[in-house]
């Protein structure tokens, strides 16, 4: 197991910041807006021969009592109780606050090393801003710039020193990633929660509560998972904030991260223009989909009928993936989602050999040939697999330019019955036979068979007029 830093500290003292220079990444939003994070949010890094996870958590307000500042507390406080070491962020800019010491005092009962970081330090006296964070007992506090990069190599190399040297961290390599999007309070966050059996994130009846991409790794029958919990997605003319665009680009960003997107749409809504734009999007970048339509439960037989009616008329461009009816609530219908989704994730990465595409191939044109395109007729020869994530088929023959693409959408269906290439979409590009040798310019070049001709008859002439063998 990979020893565990929490980050924690009040709202706004940079902690996002400090996740990202310690995992090397841009994961976590960063913005000057106190409590923008809300969930846990996890990371790997490593200095020297030491990996670690990194827990970024929402600022801390002890004094909340319910609401959406409670449930960013009981988040902190479950990482905490999960963590290795905490490092407890202080502002050097702000001084000590009382709601800094309320902090200490519950850090001082955690069952793991606390160490006490004063951020935001750069040019600034170092023993003079750490002076007056010695009252809050919990050693000697360290100056850093999360921002800079100031002392941070110090602070997590004194965190890990209880912990030994190993290999390389445990690789994420085939595990599939399962990005859930959708429009604002339609489940994610809950659907979340029932697949990994716990209060991962925050699922509050409040549109908007998740702002950041939350990578969450679970076991389900012994096979691992990543899940991505994203921000919801509204139509462009209702996004303002400059907090909920950054979000919105996350989401969208986590779609181009997964290699299946499940696309939760709420039952007791209508399908709306902004749930097919979404859809839209995860088609052209050719990620597996699965569709969950979420809160069946409780709906009449009347509204089940229209809804899957809308679905048809509003959807139908997502005939190849799997539309599957869910409660996140109450916990019905995710074992068929997540077989649905191990399907995908299989077809999407699935090898297919030339000489099998090849026949397939023959068998579609010999059923059903290429219209022609003006004097000629396109003639598809062969084909082979030219890429994964989204399954990509390139079609080599003579004049494939004048394939129609209705014809290339029956040469997909033919494929995708052969291969069961369910819950993926599948790419079909063409490559033109130039009909030039291939060997033109080269020593002992075959000849093309124009010259072959050529030869031959002048062979016969030879044999006719002087007697040549």
């Amino acid at each position: 197991m990979l020893p565990t830093l929490v980050l924690v500290g009040r709202p706004n003292v940079g902690k996002s910041t400090l996740f990202n220079r310690l995992t090397g990444t841009r994961d976590a939003l960063v913005h000057d807006l106190p409590g923008l994070t809300r969930d846990r949010h996890y990371g790997r890094g490593r200095i020297g021969g030491k990996p670690y996870l990194v827990v970024d958590t929402g600022g801390l307000e002890p004094v909340a009592k319910d609401g959406i500042l409670a449930e960013m507390a009981r988040q902190t406080l479950q990482a905490i109780d999960e963590a290795d070491a905490v490092i407890f962020m202080v502002d050097a800019r702000s001084g000590l606050t009382p709601q800094d010491k309320v902090i200490a005092d519950r850090l001082r009962r955690a069952h793991c090393p606390v160490f006490l970081a004063v951020n935001k330090a750069e040019g600034m006296n170092r023993a003079v801003v750490t002076a007056e964070f010695h009252e809050l007992g919990l050693g000697e506090p360290l100056a850093i710039s999360g921002a800079h990069g100031d002392g941070i190599a110090d602070l997590v190399a004194e965190a890990l020193a209880p912990f030994p040297e190993v290999a390389e961290a445990p690789s994420e390599h085939g595990v599939p990633k399962i990005a859930l999007v959708g429009r604002p309070n339609a489940g994610k966050s809950t659907l979340v929660n029932a697949l990994v059996g716990e209060e991962r994130v925050i699922a509050f009846d409040q549109p908007g509560t998740t702002r950041d991409s939350i990578y969450v790794e679970f076991e389900r029958d012994g096979k691992p998972y990543i899940l991505i919990d994203t921000a919801g997605v509204r139509r462009r003319g209702k996004v303002f904030e400059a907090v909920e665009k950054f979000s919105v680009i996350k989401t969208l960003q986590a779609i181009e991260d997964a290699n299946v997107v499940v696309l939760v749409l709420d039952a007791r809504e209508n399908i709306s223009e902004q749930d097919a734009h979404l859809a839209g999007f995860i088609l052209e970048t050719g990620r597996a989909l699965v569709v969950a339509v979420n809160k069946w439960d409780g709906l009449s037989a009347e509204r089940r009928d229209d809804i899957k009616h809308e679905i048809g008329r509003k959807l139908a461009f997502l005939e190849f993936a799997r539309f599957n009816y869910i409660s996140a609530l109450k916990g019905k219908g995710l074992e068929n989602l997540l077989k649905d989704v191990e399907a995908a994730h299989a077809a999407a990465f699935i090898k297919m050999s030339t000489p099998r595409l090849t026949r397939v191939l023959e068998a579609a044109v010999a059923q059903h040939a290429p219209p022609k395109n003006g004097l000629f007729r396109p003639k598809p020869r062969y084909a082979h697999q030219g890429g994964k994530n989204p399954p990509v088929i390139i079609l080599h023959g003579n004049a494939l330019e004048g394939l129609r693409d209705d014809y290339k959408r029956y040469l997909e269906s033919c494929f995708r019955k052969a291969f069961n290439l369910q819950g993926t979409p599948l790419r079909i590009q063409i490559k033109e036979d130039s009909g030039k040798n291939p060997f033109e310019g080269k020593k002992h070049a075959p000849l093309t068979e124009s010259e072959a001709t050529r030869r031959r008859r002048e062979k016969r002439v030879r044999r006719r007029v002087y007697g040549d063998s």
